[in-house]
Formats: C-alpha cells, sequence, structure tokens
C-alpha cells in the first residue's frame, strides 16, 4: 500500500475512534482501518449506510449479503473480517464458513442463501439483473425495504471491498479465526 495513513500517536476523532476500536478488540490496528482512516468522513458515512440497513434484515442476512458479496468480488479483506463477524454472532459456526468458502452454503437458511446468490450476482454481472433476481428475495419472503436494504448491504460491500483492493491494502491474519478457516477463506479470494 503506497498510500500514507494516519499515524495511531496522533489520531483525533473519528480516526481514533477508529484505531481505538481495532485496538480494544485485536490489540493492532488493522491495514484496512489504516487506509480508510484517510478519508474519515467518508468511513462515518460508511458506518451510517450500514447502521441505516441492518435493523430491516438483521445480522443473519446482512452478513449471508455481505459475504456472498466478498465471495464474488474476492476480497479477503471482508471474507475474513465478515467470516470472523458471522461467528461471533452466531450467524456460522466454524464448519459451516469453512464450508462457505467452498462455495457449500448450506450453513444458511433458504431465504439467506437466496441472499447470497442475489449479492454474488450484483457483485460479479448487475447489468444483466432483472425483476426475476428480486423477485427471488420476494419469494423468500423479503418484504420492499428488506430487498432494497439487501441491496444496500451488498453494493456497500461492493464499495468497501474494491476500493480496499484497487489500494492494494495488505491483509492480516483475523483473530479468532482458525488457521484452516481463515486459509479456506483467503483462497475463496483467488
Amino acid at each position: 500500500m503506497i498510500i500514507s495513513t494516519p499515524p495511531a500517536e496522533t489520531a483525533e476523532g473519528h480516526v481514533a475512534e477508529m484505531y481505538a476500536d481495532d485496538l480494544s478488540s485485536d490489540g493492532f490496528v488493522f491495514a484496512h482501518t489504516r487506509a480508510m482512516a484517510v478519508n474519515p468522513e467518508a468511513h462515518a458515512a460508511f458506518m451510517a449506510l450500514i447502521a441505516a440497513i441492518v435493523p430491516s434484515i438483521g445480522i443473519r442476512v446482512y452478513e449471508a449479503a455481505t459475504l456472498g458479496a466478498a465471495r464474488a468480488i474476492g476480497s479477503p479483506h471482508c471474507l475474513l473480517a465478515h467470516g470472523r463477524k458471522s461467528l461471533r454472532a452466531e450467524v456460522l459456526d466454524d464448519e459451516a464458513l469453512a464450508a462457505f468458502a467452498y462455495r457449500d452454503d448450506s450453513g444458511f437458511t433458504p431465504a439467506e442463501r437466496a441472499v447470497v446468490r442475489y449479492a454474488e450476482r450484483l457483485s460479479s454481472d448487475p447489468r444483466s439483473m432483472t425483476d426475476a433476481d428480486t423477485g427471488a428475495l420476494r419469494d423468500a419472503g423479503f418484504d420492499d425495504r428488506q430487498i432494497v436494504d439487501i441491496t444496500l448491504a451488498a453494493a456497500a460491500r461492493n464499495y468497501f471491498s474494491r476500493a480496499l483492493l484497487a489500494l492494494a491494502v495488505p491483509t492480516e491474519d483475523v483473530p479468532g479465526l482458525t488457521p484452516e478457516t481463515a486459509a479456506a477463506l483467503r483462497a475463496a479470494a483467488l
């Protein structure tokens, strides 16, 4: 990563909060956090968007959309970070998360699997999407607000993941993942 990032020693405001969150949970500041700290207003806006999305769909559906998008994009940063978040929130267990990395989505409910497929399609070929794609979400039981928020969740992951990839932000080991699961998630990003 060739961009200069704000040093922790002089961080103030939202940047200091970003760094403190990483330090308190993991003992170090992730490279992706440092990269996003270059524009703390954009990071705060991104976090506000996520906070506006999750209430209507819940954490399980949000993580299904996020992981589906991250897998389609090939984002090791987001697969690792949201793999761990999925474990902590008990969305998936370690075995189901490793299986997800190998394209086995059986750890998700049928409705959540529809979300994974939708997020993957949005992330890989959005121009070909039709009403049939949103119809699959409707058939899975989601209402209009939820369909919009699932779309926003996958699109937001595209924004964040693609920015990290474009900036060549390195990926670190993510505490809380077994080495086998982390290796599977990294392989899913290739």
